[in-house]
């Protein structure tokens, strides 16, 4: 897609606040052999590229499973699985690291590129690797010997935090090394997520073939919290492919702050997904200490309590217990041990295409904390839900606020029909509008 100069434009800035907050994080990137054999896996490289441009300390770590049956069925060798993991074999164990360290120099060679006219010209960027995972024989399970199959012993942090330190991308294989001298082939799953967890990661992005994570009804799941998300998968109600949802679900229950699942196949899937609003995949997060839920006939006295000081300075208008109990439905609200410390409603009006968020309130106590953000995100959800896709909203004071998340200023023309009818030109507020 090629963006008009003005979008361009308007695009690059509203992604500088991701810019400097991603600055020094360690973010790991997940993808198997897939990935790479796709048409689009160049572009990949280009936006990791562009992270450690940016100041990002990367860590790739790469599968090699359509290699390796590549390999495998070239030298007519039987392959052997035991519920999904690859039996590996003196054999097999060749053709693991032929592909391995085929899929390693191209990985590296494409990092390296830097043709004039290319998107990598004049990166110089170094790629380190070796031997950084330490690994463990899965041994012989249920009388089943996996010979040369491992798991990750222990990631070698101070090794790959040098690396990063330097400004290299440190590129991890699915194999490891033992102090006996053996070598094992490793699931990068494992590697991806022992890596995230041992270095304390900020982000684990996972690429998959889908765009995310989705339930059994295909509907994409753009943030949901682990607890959760491992209700869906024990009850069958997630599509998404197993070894994805384990490392997502393990690295977060692990302490990783925030895994996301995106798809190979989207060109510019990772830097969306990072730099803009909205992102295009799934986040997987631990649950908030503070709930985020609609709100209930018994919220409206902590309702009233939150909006009162905010209805008499003038700030909010004012609503009677009675209006707030009939239009509870379209309440959302933060409880921080049981009592309320935001709100918002969210009115729909469905023939014009468009909907209200209204009343919008965080205690005093809690502001500054991205809650404002966190209900602003919930209400998308809901308007796109419905088939909305224009969100406006009336203010007085915090015309700034809405700005910073990407309202826009609009005339009341804007407004639907019984909205403007409604308008009360003597409070004069302002009108912004936000395309979702």
């Amino acid at each position: 897609m090629v963006l008009a100069h003005h979008d361009g434009v308007k695009l690059f800035r509203s992604s500088l606040p991701y810019i400097n907050a991603h600055q020094g994080k360690t973010f790991v990137l997940m993808f198997g052999g897939e990935a790479i054999e796709h048409p689009n896996f160049p572009n990949i490289i280009h936006d990791i590229a562009l992270l450690n441009t940016l100041g990002v300390r990367v860590v790739v770590v790469h599968g090699a499973r359509p290699q390796i049956d590549q390999r495998v069925a070239l030298r007519n060798i039987e392959g052997r699985f035991e519920h999904g993991v690859r039996i590996t074999d003196k054999q097999t164990l060749e053709c693991v690291k032929d592909a391995a360290g085929s899929v390693r120099s191209q990985v590296e060679a494409l990092l390296t590129m830097g043709l004039p006219n290319s998107p990598m010209h004049g990166a110089q960027i170094r790629v380190c690797s070796g031997n950084l995972v330490v690994a463990k024989p899965m041994g012989v399970r249920n009388g089943i010997d996996f010979e040369n199959t491992g798991m990750v012993r222990r990631i070698d942090t101070t090794g790959i935090n040098d690396h990063l330190n330097d400004g290299s991308i440190v590129l991890l294989s699915p194999m490891g090394y033992s102090a006996t001298g053996e070598v094992f082939n490793l699931s990068h799953e494992d590697v991806a997520t022992q890596a995230a967890i041992a270095l304390k990661a900020d982000k684990l992005i996972v690429f998959s073939n889908l765009d995310g994570i989705y339930n059994s009804e295909e509907k994409l799941l753009r943030t949901i919290e682990r607890p959760q998300l491992e209700q869906l998968i024990l009850s069958g109600n997630i599509t998404t492919e197993d070894t994805v949802l384990k490392a997502l679900t393990t690295s977060v229950a692990a302490g990783i702050p925030r895994a996301h699942c995106i798809s190979y196949e989207k060109d510019g899937a990772l830097l969306q997904e990072l730099f803009t609003r909205d992102g295009t995949g799934s986040l997987v997060m631990e649950h908030h200490y503070e709930q985020l839920r609609a709100a209930t006939i018994d919220d409206v006295g902590g309702i009233l309590k939150l909006i009162k000081p905010l209805e008499e300075s003038g700030v909010l208008v004012k609503r009677s217990r009675e209006r707030l109990e009939s239009e509870i439905n379209q309440f959302i609200v933060i409880v921080r041990d049981g009592m309320i410390i935001a709100c918002a409603a969210l009115y729909l009006y469905t023939e014009d295409g468009c909907a209200e968020l209204a009343c919008v309130a965080t205690h005093p106590d809690y502001r500054g904390k991205n809650r404002g953000e966190r209900i602003l995100d919930e209400v998308k959800i809901r308007a796109r839900e419905a088939d909305i896709n224009r969100v406006f909203v009336l203010t007085t004071v915090t015309a700034h606020w809405f700005l910073e998340q990407g309202f826009e200023h609009a005339d009341i023309s804007a407004l639907p029909e019984v909205k403007k009818e409604l308008y009360n030109f003597q409070r004069n507020s302002k009108v912004f509008t936000l395309n979702i």
